[in-house]
């Protein structure tokens, strides 16, 4: 399986697509006016207490305010009988005016603030440091045991010689040897040291140490055994991404070529035109099936329609099969979409039980190759796939679009009938009230259209009715809800 990365800079955008086998699979995008915050650590103020939901609201020097969960908090803790270690109470971890080194685990998102934790980590390409924390973990993609039990050997000698740290060790460790993981660790701890000493000098509500910028930090997190090529379509871009790679990743720079063509680097791997299909409610399939995707506030729903597609043999084949390929195809609009939280999936009622056990493996199967961790709770008895998919940062359509300034995001528009039946309750509502010679009405010209054709009939019922004449003007800056009644 073949996968590029495309890295595409202009004055004020970095954009990181990942393309595998020529289709597009994930796309990033950090602007310089609202770089993202993820991984950002803060000297923070603590601004108020909540004790009623065992959290705090900090001051990091952002617009807004941050939230910090008791959970988020790092404190020694003693275990119940049962083994759980409860989590303290805010009160005791927390006082007003307090200062705290803390990280950003969520960006804000909508009208939420930046979510926080004191769980300090800090990532490189193979490791991720964790101050305070001596304890070792082993990616989960790492499958080979031998693999596993020789990295947690290599981690646990560096937790022992350490000083209180633990390691988590990442997929790109996989086949590492332990001189390039030692250099890993000392990089981090003498990071890790600065950020202590910085901290210890900065004034409050004050950026200690910021991630990477979005191309370096792609070359991170990002490179895996599949990568064949990354493309940088920045002089600029590239020469710092070549001394990045030198100093830090030497085992991926021959991948690193800088893209000179004439022809922008997205147009031609189609990356633009799958970037405004992404932003649509609706997703073709192959077959003739279709995807109708709504965001809200409170989770996403994925709704699967046969469309066009009709099959060869029985209605429930045909079911089966377009279920099977909408599996794919919602994994891959997850990914693309960056689409977070609970995600609620109705597929097309299957009578077969075999059916609904194959599309849900299905699914789990095309959710392996995401970056962003993903869990699917299983089937409602409604018959709807329940699943969550971990949320850090706003998505793609969040990112990119704004609400409807004339439908204020509500996705319609009342009638032109409807608007008219409101200005008619209006005028009798003003007729009544005041003592006037006549009534000009300011709306759409639609609006004006209808009334003076179709209702014509309502409008002169209404000026007998009140016994003065009634204007109108068609106002082209209105929308069609927006009416003025201006008395004369």
């Amino acid at each position: 399986m073949s996968q590029e990365i495309l890295i595409n800079v202009t004055p004020r955008e970095t954009r990181v697509a990942v393309v595998e086998n020529g289709v597009l699979q994930e796309i990033y995008i950090e602007r310089a006016c609202r770089r993202g915050l993820v991984g950002n650590i803060y000297k923070a103020s603590v601004s108020r207490i909540l004790p009623g939901m065992q959290a705090a609201f900090l001051n990091v020097g952002l617009v807004r305010t941050a939230f910090l969960h008791a959970s988020d908090i790092t404190c020694p803790a003693t275990p119940h009988e049962s083994g759980s270690v409860p989590v303290a109470d805010i009160t005791d971890l927390l006082k007003e005016q307090q200062h705290v080194l803390v990280q950003v685990i969520k960006d804000p998102i909508g009208t939420k603030g930046a979510r926080l934790t004191t769980h300090i980590t800090i990532p490189s390409r193979l490791m991720v440091l964790l101050p305070d924390n001596p304890t070792v973990g082993i990616s989960a993609r790492i499958e080979e045991e031998a693999e596993r039990a020789r990295l947690r050997r290599i981690g646990e000698a560096f937790v022992a010689a350490g000083e209180g740290c633990g390691y988590i060790l990442r997929t790109a460790a996989e086949g590492a040897t332990e001189e390039a993981l030692r250099c890993d660790r000392d990089f981090l701890g003498k990071l890790w040291k600065s950020i202590q000493v910085r901290s210890d000098l900065a004034q409050p509500e004050t950026l200690i140490h910021g991630d990477l910028p979005l191309a370096l930090r792609a070359l991170r997190d990002l490179i895996t055994e599949g990568i064949a090529k990354v493309w940088v379509d920045s002089w600029e871009t590239y020469q710092k991404v070549q001394v990045f790679c030198e100093q830090f990743l030497p085992d991926i720079a021959e991948l690193i070529e800088h893209y000179q063509g004439e022809r922008p680097i997205f147009d031609l791997y189609g990356v633009e035109d799958e970037i405004q299909r992404a932003l649509e409610r609706q997703t073709q399939l192959k077959s003739g099936g279709y995807l109708i995707i709504d965001q809200t506030e409170a989770m996403t729903t994925i709704d699967v329609n046969t469309g066009g597609y009709v099959g060869h043999r029985t209605l429930e084949e045909t079911i089966f099969k377009t279920n099977l390929e909408a599996a794919q195809a919602i994994a891959r609009q997850l990914r693309l979409r960056n689409l977070g939280g609970i995600i609620i999936i109705d597929f097309i009622d299957m009578e077969e039980e075999d059916h609904r056990r194959q599309v849900l493996r299905a699914l789990e199967k095309a959710l392996e190759r995401d970056h962003v961790k993903t869990q699917i709770s299983g089937v409602s008895a409604l018959g709807l796939v329940e699943m969550t998919r971990k949320r850090t940062r706003e998505s793609l359509e969040r990112v990119l679009c704004e609400p409807c300034r004339t439908c204020a995001g509500r996705g319609s528009l009342k009638t032109a009938e409807t608007v008219c039946y409101e200005i008619a309750r209006e005028i009798l509502r003003e007729a009544r009230q005041f003592d006037v010679q006549k009534l000009l009405v300011l709306t759409s010209q639609e609006v004006v259209d209808l009334i003076l054709d179709q209702e014509s009939d309502t409008l002169a019922e209404l000026e007998s009715f009140i016994g003065k004449p009634i204007e109108f003007q068609a106002e082209p800056l209105y929308t069609q809800e927006q009416f003025d009644v201006v008395l004369m």
